[in-house]
């Protein structure tokens, strides 16, 4: 498959849970309309992003993967032959959470799941709390679309992930995300589009997008959106999405572009492995 024609959405919390997964299937719809046959929505994408404060009530949110979540969102990958990045927040027992995203076939068949490896315990991102770190490495998924891989938001600052990635097939990319303004800024624009110009392959990244007062109130901060796609030399597909605003976004991707980009630079022939032990160490 050349043409890989992708959905991305970005979206603020309706106040809901059920609401907030109808909207979501909604995007699917609407992708499915303009020819899209994939699509990622943002990090926790069926409550609120309540690493904000430090809260055990928001542990009900989290369910088995597969689960129901899955289970609904596959009959729908498999209506509208549609491959679904399904960022969920993951029970594996009571008191056990993570961080994760299911991956759904094509034909609504669950592939798997990537559990979040880094997590963030600073203001405002009070992940520790709430989620447990991954434990499933950096599987990459044979889709209908490609080789898919997953990173969730935080883990973009740690090239390490990246590179396991492409050495272990990923032609796509998704990294969902709940940011906002402060220190990330200027990384937001730097850190997909270098992973994906490093690694040689497409970087596709949902943001949140706006306040989600209606939860937190003056304790809310503005996700600042502006989701969007890096190709394998580092540059953006189309228009960077909204700052502020609700969005649906397809793109286009050759994927031809991996095979140019990799051959181009040969950077998987020039890696020095047996140089990087420095990397792994305790």
């Amino acid at each position: 498959m050349t043409i890989v024609r992708t959905a991305l959405t970005q979206t603020t919390w309706t106040g809901d849970e059920e609401s907030m997964v109808a909207k979501h299937e909604d995007f699917v719809r609407r992708a499915a309309a303009e020819g899209a046959q994939v699509i990622c929505f943002q990090e926790l994408f069926h409550g609120p992003y309540f690493g904000i404060v430090q809260d055990s009530k928001y542990y009900e949110y989290a369910q088995a993967v597969p689960g129901p979540l899955t289970e609904r969102f596959s009959k729908l990958a498999a209506e509208h032959n549609m491959v679904i990045i399904l960022p969920v927040y993951e029970e594996e027992q009571p008191g056990v959470y993570y961080n994760t995203a299911a991956v759904i076939d094509a034909d609504g068949t669950y592939l798997g799941k990537y559990r979040k490896n880094h997590l963030p315990h600073v203001e405002k991102f009070w992940e520790k709390f709430y989620f447990r770190p991954g434990n499933l490495g950096w599987p990459v998924f044979d889709t209908a679309v490609g080789k898919v891989g997953v990173t969730i938001c935080y883990d973009r600052h740690f090239p390490e992930g990246w590179r396991v990635l492409g050495l272990n097939g990923a032609q796509l990319v998704f990294n969902p995300n709940a940011s906002k303004p402060g220190l990330s800024n200027r990384l937001w624009e730097l850190e997909q589009p270098t992973a994906a110009a490093a690694n040689g392959y497409f970087v596709v990244v949902p943001n949140r997008v706006g306040e989600e007062t209606n939860e937190f109130g003056e304790e809310a901060v503005d996700f600042y959106g502006t989701s969007y796609i890096a190709d394998p030399q580092g540059n953006y597909v189309g228009e960077v999405g909204a700052r502020d605003g609700e969005e649906l976004m397809i793109r286009d991707l050759d994927m031809e572009l991996v095979r140019t980009a990799r051959n181009n630079w040969q950077f998987y022939r020039d890696r020095r492995p047996e140089a990087y032990d420095p990397i792994t160490a305790p």
